[in-house]
């Protein structure tokens, strides 16, 4: 079920925001101080792809803290809602509740992005 996920999500879209989230993490690389951001831009990009059998996992300490404040502020509420508000329109329908579910997992990942991890699902 997630390879054919995977497929569909890659065909309606996956493909293009993979693409958007790498060059802006390139063009946020570009400077010193955009590093950080260009390095989440990169952690958006390796889920968006193939968000299927992926989980993540939240820790950090201090630093990352601070960082998802400023991320907070200036960039997660807009994204978070962004992806919340796509993930309840695709739960609308029984068949769109898998997409839904990605969403939403990206809209968490959007509220506080540093110290996440992206991690495979383990197959049983």
């Amino acid at each position: 079920m997630r390879l054919l996920g995977n497929i569909l999500w890659f065909i309606f879209g996956g493909f293009f925001s993979w693409l958007g989230w790498m060059i802006s993490g390139l063009l946020w690389c570009i400077s010193i101080v955009g590093i950080p951001w260009g390095l989440q831009c990169f952690k958006f990009a390796k889920i968006s792809l193939f968000p299927f059998g992926k989980d993540i996992e939240f820790g950090g300490g201090a630093v990352s803290l601070i960082a998802n404040i400023i991320w907070i502020v200036f960039f997660g509420v807009p994204m978070a809602i962004g992806n919340a508000l796509a993930g309840a329109l695709w739960c609308v329908t029984i068949v769109g509740i898998p997409f839904g579910l990605q969403f939403f997992k990206l809209a968490k990942l959007s509220l506080l992005p540093f110290g996440a991890q992206v991690k495979p699902i383990p197959a049983y």
